[in-house]
């Protein structure tokens, strides 16, 4: 009896501990006198609870301690969810614990050191989540572990050598030996950084004839030309700005999108490329679009990326079923934790200087992923930042950056205000500012808006009454914040992420007051010696969404960019 009630009690911990949405934890019931009934969990013969498995059912929330109460556990399977917190120590305590995968969540902290107790586990995925400190010298001692997946957290410091048949430690800043102060990158472990697709496999990319650069592979042009019926006009995914993205098979059945560069004329040369390639290459994170490998020759450079099913945030905005609100708020905030990466986590920053809905992708569980990262830059060959073609979208092109090729942190944090905008209208920013029936410029009628709180005139229609306005008045004034005309009146993205989380922004907000309702006021230094034509040349450039924006202008936006 004493079993069948710290089951019951620890079941009932773990369910008050998870949000669950979508009702996929509902029959766990109080009133219930056997939990082997409820969904999720698996039994034994004895009635006793070996498995609890709840992949990809939009539970958030932390989980529970008492676990360690599920002694019989054998399998915890918790991925792609959405749980956060830190995984309680007493997870290590479970005796028979063989699988245990929680990759793809949103936990933190360290990685306990009790997981080194788990002797009989054979399995262990933590990847993709925002683990941080050192890998837990414990694991290295497992004696069964056959199977290790630490890539894309934020561990740091030396990483041992594991007796696992794979393991995969990509996208942590990691140091490797022991001895060694060379970030881990790539290939250069001695145990595989890919997973094969059947486990039982021992064939390796070596043995496939497959190139690579650092963790990038290379293609030749005629698999690329292959894969994608010879760059057939059907398989055009976009067109924009830096190439067309065409959808590709590969000979072993991957799906990949594959970006054709143009405008090569005067870009980098093979080498630089190379470098400036596997630096992009470095920057993994959840949340951001990893190149998976490229082809450059003398008269091509393309790029390789994971195929994203569910497209574009942009498609996804004027395509049907609507996206919710929860969706568009999980998009806000994974979007601004890429963007935060590249801008606070990466060494060096990268600048991506195209924010918009187009380069933000979806991928199968709907999560945010930024792309087009670092593109700038490959196209570039000039050292600084100041460019002589401004790259970017017009309305989400910051006014410093139009005026002057200057690019900043900030430039991003204007893109990423106006992709909030359009997250809670719908509309992209040309569509937006021609239903606006007034002559100001799009930004100053959604301030005015805002203080007006008729925030209900911005919300797309398709939401219907579906939305919490206290959360959509909380994230236009994040988009007021981002898209001040002075840089130096933005928010950095750790504060947007604060923002949107809900930490900050009362504060943030009543702070900006002044500034917010004097738009015409330049404290900046660099701002001072321009003329006033200068200041209303650049705000009628990209603020000016007007009724008055003529075909000729239209036309403009839409040849300096497209979707990407």
């Amino acid at each position: 009896m004493e079993i069948y009630l710290a089951t019951f009690e620890a079941l009932s911990a773990i369910r008050e501990g998870l949000v669950d949405p979508d009702g996929a934890l509902s029959n766990w019931d109080e009133d219930s006198a056997d939990p082997c009934s409820w969904s999720m969990i698996t039994c034994n013969s004895d009635n006793l609870v070996t498995a609890l498995g709840a992949p990809g059912q939009g539970l958030s929330g932390s989980l529970s301690w008492m676990i360690a109460n599920l002694t019989n556990l054998k399998q915890v399977l918790l991925q792609n969810n959405y749980i956060t917190g830190h995984i309680p120590k007493e997870l290590g305590y479970l005796p028979n614990l063989q699988t245990l995968d929680i990759s793809n969540n949103k936990l933190s902290g360290y990685i306990p050191e009790s997981l080194g107790f788990l002797k009989h586990l054979q399995y262990l995925r933590l990847n993709n989540n925002s683990f941080g400190g050192a890998v837990p010298l414990s694991l290295a001692s497992l004696p069964q572990l056959a199977f290790l997946d630490l890539s894309f957290n934020n561990l740091s410091g030396p990483v041992t050598t594991f007796p696992t048949k794979t393991f995969n430690i990509l996208g942590n800043p990691l140091i490797c030996g022991n001895h060694s102060s060379e970030k881990c990158s790539g290939l250069i472990l001695a145990r595989p950084l890919s997973f094969p697709i059947n486990p039982s496999s021992d064939v390796q990319e070596d043995d496939l004839g497959l190139s690579r650069l650092g963790n990038l592979r290379i293609f030749t042009f005629k698999e690329l030309q292959n894969a994608t019926d010879n760059f057939s006009v059907k398989n055009i995914l976009g067109a924009g700005g830096f190439g067309n993205v065409y959808r590709g098979k590969l000979g072993d059945g991957m799906f990949v999108a594959v970006k054709r560069l143009k405008d090569l004329t005067g870009t980098t040369g093979e080498s630089q490329f190379r470098t400036e390639l596997e630096m992009i290459s470095l920057a993994v994170h959840r949340n951001l679009l990893r190149v998976i490998g490229y082809c450059a020759t003398p008269n091509e450079r393309l790029l390789v990326y994971p195929y994203m099913s569910n497209g574009s945030v942009a498609s996804r905005l004027r395509g049907k079923p609507a996206l919710d609100w929860q969706m568009r708020k999980r998009i806000a905030i994974g979007a601004a934790r890429g963007l935060l990466y590249l801008h606070e986590q990466c060494d060096p920053k990268i600048i991506h200087r195209d924010v918009k809905a187009a380069n933000v992708l979806l991928d199968d569980y709907f999560e945010a992923v930024v792309g087009d990262f670092g593109l700038a830059k490959l196209l570039d060959h000039a050292e600084s930042h100041v460019t002589t073609a401004v790259r970017g979208t017009v309305g989400h092109i910051a006014p410093e950056y139009l005026s002057t090729g200057q690019s900043s942190e900030k430039t991003d944090v204007f893109g990423f205000g106006i992709l909030l905008l359009e997250l809670i209208t719908g509309m992209r920013v040309l569509e937006f500012g021609k239903s606006v029936n007034q002559k100001g410029a799009m930004l100053e009628w959604v301030k005015k808006t805002q203080k007006e709180q008729k925030i209900e005139l911005l919300v797309d229609r398709e939401l219907g009454t579906n939305y919490d306005q206290i959360e959509v008045g909380e994230m236009l004034q994040v988009a007021i914040l981002c898209t001040q005309y002075v840089p130096v009146h933005r928010p950095k993205m750790s504060e947007v992420v604060r923002m949107l989380e809900g930490d900050g922004l009362a504060e943030k907000w009543a702070a900006s007051h002044n500034y917010i309702n004097a738009p015409g006021k330049y404290s900046c230094e660099s701002y001072k010696s321009r003329s006033n034509e200068d200041m209303d040349r650049d705000q009628s450039s990209v603020f000016g969404m007007t009724m008055n924006m003529d075909g000729d202008y239209d036309a403009h936006c839409m040849e300096l960019s497209g979707p990407r």
